[in-house]
């Protein structure tokens, strides 16, 4: 095959499941060779064998991506195996649902090592093999909640807000140096992942996202337009339009309104769980890696506002056809 027609190489971590699992998905589509990373090897065979009959080629590697080292150790592996890295993505995450004085330090910590460090480190490892080689994009999936917080997710919004101004950061020191690797951010709404299945839980009722809820392959599709356009970031889905744009001009409000209701918008009413479930947080959860979360029935499979942000010339030139046509129209009203 020639250098032209060579596979992209990517890296995702988190890929085990939810949107890390459908992010690996949308890239073997496409042909790619995929190194997956994450901690539960049972859920990586699985995305494995999805990833190839797809089309993809894929290497799993567990990878507990708190430990640089874990990292650094995964992308040599990768480039072994496939070649030099083309696109990074960091994607894992883990996190307490709690009020956050009902979380230990232990469990904060680890979710801040795992969602934030686990970016860091990805991005550490990631950027020092593309800087040399002056070409690479590198993809964070963000959150809604990097922009507003909301309770009960202390930790999770902590850690997305740490990761935004972390990788404005160093947006401006490859502009600065000239580069030709990329960095952008994927904004997400609510998604319908097993997240909520296997996290740590504090809560009287199964946890859920924020509605409206979307299903994982509308974000993972926006990640793949997003490695391959210059986009500083991508929003996907009305609600996190409007919680970012929203807070900007009345966080007070927000800050009140999310003490009304986000409590109980974060729990499936009368369905309770125990405390004592098995989670993820230090340990994989066996049995449960998949992309979808039990959310199917209420999960949203389009999202216009994507398709609207990633197609921006065609509504752009929609709109000034509507807008001449409306100026056509009015010059050609009879006069009295």
């Amino acid at each position: 095959m020639s250098a032209k027609h060579k596979p992209e190489v990517v890296v995702v971590t988190g890929s085990s499941g939810g949107v890390g699992r459908a992010i690996a998905h949308a890239f073997a589509k496409r042909g790619a060779h995929i190194g997956l990373l994450a901690r539960g090897a049972e859920g990586l065979a699985g995305a494995q064998r999805e990833v190839e009959s797809l089309g993809g080629q894929a290497l799993a590697v567990p990878t507990d991506v708190s430990d640089h080292q874990q990292v650094e150790t995964a992308a040599e592996k990768v480039e072994e195996r496939f070649g030099e890295i083309d696109v990074w993505v960091n994607d894992a995450m883990a996190t307490v649902f709690a009020r956050f004085l009902d979380i230990e330090a232990e469990e904060f910590a680890r979710a801040t090592e795992v969602t934030y460090l686990g970016a860091v480190y990805g991005t550490m490892v990631a950027l020092r093999r593309m800087s040399a080689r002056d070409r690479g994009t590198i993809v964070q999936v963000g959150s809604a909640l990097a922009y507003r917080a909301i309770p009960l997710q202390a930790a999770y919004c902590g850690a997305k807000f740490a990761i935004r101004g972390f990788t404005d950061s160093i947006r401006s020191e490859l502009l600065h140096d000239n580069s030709n690797v990329r960095i952008t951010m994927v904004q997400l709404p609510g998604v319908n992942t097993t997240q909520f299945d296997w996290c740590r839980s504090k809560l009287p009722n199964h946890p859920m996202p924020v509605p409206p809820i979307y299903q994982p392959e509308i974000p993972a599709e926006a990640v793949y337009w997003a490695a391959h356009h210059h986009r500083r970031e991508v929003w996907v889905g009305y609600s996190t339009l409007l919680a970012i744009l929203g807070n900007k001009v009345a966080s007070s409000l927000a800050d009140r309104y999310l003490a009304k209701t986000a409590f109980a918008g974060q729990q499936v009413k009368d369905m309770p769980v125990s405390a004592n479930r098995p989670n993820n947080l230090f340990e994989p959860v066996p049995g449960q890696a998949a992309t979808h979360g039990i959310f199917d029935e209420q999960a949203k499979t389009r999202s216009p506002q994507l398709w609207a942000s990633t197609h921006r010339a065609v509504v752009a030139g929609a709109m000034g056809s509507v807008a001449a046509a409306a100026v056509a129209g009015m010059a050609r009203r009879p006069r009295r």
